[in-house]
């Protein structure tokens, strides 16, 4: 019983980990579906995550610091849309540019602001978002097996992790099963065809790229106003580019990219629980070790062992239209 305890924190540790490489990994999705690459994921949680917890910090409100991270992502969407849709700019180099860019502007406003090394202030509960007890969490708590999966599994989380797994199956559908879905397809793979049947292509990228905005901020506020209590100077670590290896991994296709995100989760949330742990015949497992396994992984797994992965036709490619 207690191996199935143990199981059950790990998956639900797993679940909260995950959370921001799903969002981010389904903005990456709509912008590359598109045919927009957006390598810009890790600056654009960055700029998120500070936005929220600055907002969050001043009006003591977590879902104006929500509005207030995805307006920021959008804002830096819309600058990554101009460079590559608009001015035709390479996208590899426009995305790691904001990278750069946010990962410096982050903590200079940052200690411009609250003079804390590029950080930002705590913030307490109501300024947080806070977890969610769902109905009969509590009177079926004791309850063998049933009890602690229904309370600590899938209740307790925060009202994001909650959207960040709604939003896989509400994009696959709007991916698959809406016009917009079907044009916004049809821009990453054949823009000339979109084109000739009187779609803009570059509206159409535009829209995508305002997706990804919205995705992404709610990814960064996450970490700032959910899974932390305060933003700090680079706290995505790497999870940007995490979620954009989840998504060639699953394929640029949304229930796919679920389950990669929540290997690279799980990885993360075993990595806390093996520091310290003594090994027969090896010792203590070294964290560092352990704090790179999600790397490894992710190397490991863009290395080849993924299959074929063959991405929307026109990704990268800006649209000159034919006159």
């Amino acid at each position: 019983m207690e191996i199935f305890q143990i199981g059950v924190l790990l998956l639900d540790a797993t679940l909260r980990t995950s959370t921001p490489l799903i969002l981010a990994a389904l903005a990456g999705i709509f912008s590359e579906r598109s045919g927009t690459i957006n390598l810009a994921l890790e600056g654009m949680m960055l700029g998120g995550a500070f936005s929220a917890a600055t907002i969050a910090f001043y009006t003591g409100n977590p879902w104006i610091g929500l509005l207030a991270a995805i307006a920021t992502t959008i804002g830096l969407s819309l600058i990554h849309g101009f460079a590559c849709i608009t001015q035709r700019g390479n996208q590899v180099v426009s995305g790691m540019a904001i990278n750069i860019l946010m990962s410096g502007l982050t903590a200079l406003v940052g200690i411009a602001l609250f003079a804390q090394g590029g950080k930002t202030p705590a913030l307490d509960k109501a300024s947080r978002f806070q977890p969610i007890t769902l109905p009969g969490a509590e009177a079926v708590r004791d309850v063998p097996i049933l009890g602690p999966i229904y309370f600590e599994l899938l209740s307790g989380h925060n009202v994001l992790v909650y959207i960040a797994f709604f939003a896989v199956p509400a994009a696959w559908w709007v991916m698959y099963r809406t016009r917009f879905g079907l044009r916004l397809r049809a821009v990453g793979e054949n823009p000339g065809a979109v084109d000739t049947a009187g779609i803009s292509v570059v509206l159409m990228r535009y829209r995508a790229v305002v997706c990804s905005g919205v995705l992404v901020g709610m990814s960064g506020a996450y970490l700032s106003t959910a899974q932390g209590a305060s933003f700090l100077q680079d706290m995505t670590a790497g999870k940007g580019y995490i979620a954009l290896a989840a998504m060639v991994f699953g394929k640029w296709r949304p229930f796919p990219a679920l389950f990669a995100c929540l290997l690279f989760g799980f990885l993360d949330a075993a990595a806390t629980r093996l520091q310290g742990v003594i090994l027969p015949g090896i010792g203590e497992v070294p964290v560092q070790l352990v704090q790179a396994l999600p790397y490894v992984l992710t190397v490991i797994l863009l290395a080849g062992f993924i299959g074929r992965a063959t991405p929307p036709k026109a990704l990268g490619r800006a649209y000159v239209k034919e006159r």
